[in-house]
């Protein structure tokens, strides 16, 4: 049987409860809900990368991407991405961001993404991403 075994990159802080920023198991990788926080700083609290939503946007797609590296993924491995964002208003400037950066990618194909409000995040956070990934 093949064994879980949790990710946590270099680049950000333990989690706050008792769950991991990723898990792999066998070919299957889980990214937990990732935000715009910037690596983190030893005896520092998490910080957000800037007010906008195109600053921790793009945070949060570095974020996502350290543990896909972690766990030995690239972008090209992700088959599902969930977005949340806090405000209506934000999905067009979200999908021009997520355009542009994906573009920038060079995918073979694109994976499937849903993108929902979801007004539960800390104070100032304006977008959390998660994705599942599967490994070849």
């Amino acid at each position: 049987m093949t064994e879980k075994t949790a990710l946590t990159p270099s680049t950000h802080t333990a989690p706050p409860a008792k769950f991991s920023h990723g898990v792999k198991k066998g070919n299957i990788l889980q990214v937990a809900g990732q935000v715009g926080f910037l690596p983190a700083v030893e005896g520092q609290a998490p910080t957000p990368a800037g007010p906008t939503l195109r600053e921790q946007t793009l945070q949060t797609f570095a974020n996502v991407k350290a543990i896909l590296e972690e766990g030995g993924a690239s972008w090209d491995d992700v088959m599902m991405m969930r977005v949340y964002l806090t405000d209506v208003d934000h999905f067009a400037e979200m999908n021009e961001i997520y355009n542009a950066y994906f573009g920038e990618q060079n995918l073979k194909e694109a994976p499937a993404a849903r993108t929902t409000v979801y007004v539960g995040l800390p104070k100032g956070l304006l977008i959390e991403i998660d994705a599942l990934v599967v490994l070849s």
